[in-house]
C-alpha cells in the first residue's frame, strides 16, 4: 500500500507553503499535497501532488475534499487559509467520515475569533488584562488620534484603517459596528510580537515560541528575532479562558511595560516557515502529536537566541 498523505489548502499562499515546506522533514514518511484554486504556483516547489481545488464557497467543495481525501489515501489535512479553517470547523464530521484528519483547534475558539467583537467580549468577562479597549458605538472622541478602525471580521492586519483625521472618521463612520469595530493605537511597530504556543488535547501548553516582529506591506511577518521575553504564565492565563488546542498564534503589543493581545489566531499562522527555521516545526509536531500519539520534542532555545531572520522573495523558473 502507498504511504498515507497529508494534504495542505491553499497551497499557493505563504501558509500554505509555509507548511508544506516545513512538512519536507516527513517526506519519507508521508506523501505531500498541496491543494489551490490557482493553475500555477509555488505549490509544485513543495508538494509530491498538486491538486486543483474548488474554491471553498463553491456548492460542491466539500464532496471535491472528501473524493480526494478518499482517492489519495490522506491522513490528515491542514487547512492554509482561513476560509478553509472555517468551513472545516462546520464539517469536521465529514472530513473524518471521509478518513481524515482535520487539524483544527477548539471549535469554539474557532467561531469566537472569527468576530473580534464577539472575542473582546469574551476577554471583558474573563477581565483579562491584556484586552484592548473595543467599541462598535462610533465616536471620534472616545480615543486620542490617530486611533485605529479595524475589521470585525477577518484574520492578519488587511483592512485596518489609521484614522488621524475626522474627514478620515466620517468617511467610515456607518461602517462601525457591522463591519468595522474602533480601538485606540496601542504600543508601536517596534513593539509588536507573534508568539506561536502548542497545546495537547486538555489544553496545557505543550511549547512556544516567541517572536519580536516588523510586518509587511502585505500583513505578514516581514523580519522577526528571538525574544528572551518570557510569554509563558501571558500565554497559560489566556488558555485557561479560550481552552485552545495544537497550534495556536497569538499577536501582541507592549505599551508601556504590559502586553496587550492584538489577536488570537486559532491556526498554524504565516510565519510557521521562520519558526522551522528556528527549530519549531508546529506542523511536524501536529502529526507527531494529533496523528501518531507522539509527544512533540520542545524546542531547546539555548541554540537561538540572538537569532535575526529576514524573509525575503525569491525566483524560481519552471522549464
Amino acid at each position: 500500500m502507498d504511504k498515507p498523505s497529508i494534504l495542505v489548502s491553499g497551497a499557493a499562499g505563504i501558509v500554505g507553503y509555509g507548511i508544506l515546506l516545513s512538512l519536507r522533514q516527513l517526506k519519507d514518511q508521508y506523501r505531500l499535497i498541496g491543494s489551490t484554486i490557482y493553475d500555477f504556483s509555488a505549490a509544485d516547489l513543495y508538494s509530491d501532488i498538486v491538486l486543483k481545488a474548488l474554491p471553498t464557497d463553491h456548492p460542491n467543495y466539500l464532496e471535491w475534499l472528501c473524493d480526494s481525501i478518499n482517492k489519495h489515501q490522506v491522513a490528515m489535512v491542514i487547512p492554509g487559509i482561513e476560509c478553509d479553517m472555517l468551513k472545516w470547523n462546520k464539517h469536521s464530521r465529514e472530513i473524518l467520515s471521509a478518513g481524515a484528519l482535520p487539524l483544527l483547534n477548539n471549535k469554539t475558539l474557532i467561531e469566537l475569533c472569527n468576530d473580534k467583537w464577539e472575542f473582546y467580549k469574551a476577554l471583558m468577562l474573563s477581565h483579562s488584562r491584556y484586552a484592548i479597549s473595543t467599541r462598535i458605538e462610533a465616536s471620534f472622541s472616545e480615543y486620542p488620534l490617530p486611533f485605529i478602525l479595524k475589521p470585525r471580521r477577518g484574520y492578519g492586519s488587511k483592512g485596518i484603517i489609521k484614522v488621524t483625521t475626522k474627514g478620515e472618521f466620517e468617511k467610515n463612520k456607518e461602517r462601525i459596528g457591522q463591519e468595522l469595530i474602533q480601538q485606540p493605537l496601542v504600543g508601536t511597530d517596534d513593539e509588536e510580537y507573534t508568539v506561536s504556543a502548542f497545546f495537547d488535547n486538555e489544553s496545557l501548553l505543550i511549547d512556544l515560541l516567541p517572536l519580536k516582529r516588523k510586518l509587511s506591506a502585505a500583513g505578514y511577518t516581514q523580519e522577526a528575532e528571538f525574544t528572551e521575553f518570557d510569554f509563558t504564565e501571558v500565554i497559560k492565563e489566556l488558555a485557561f479562558t479560550f481552552k485552545p488546542t495544537g497550534p495556536t498564534n497569538f499577536q501582541f503589543r507592549k505599551e508601556k511595560d504590559e502586553m496587550k493581545l492584538l489577536e488570537i489566531n486559532p491556526r498554524i499562522s504565516s510565519a510557521t516557515s521562520i519558526r522551522t527555521a528556528l527549530g519549531y516545526n508546529e506542523s511536524k509536531m501536529s502529526i507527531d502529536y494529533f496523528l501518531n500519539n507522539t509527544f512533540p520534542t520542545r524546542l531547546d532555545r539555548s541554540m537561538i537566541r540572538g537569532a535575526h531572520v529576514i524573509r525575503y522573495i525569491e525566483d524560481h523558473i519552471f522549464l
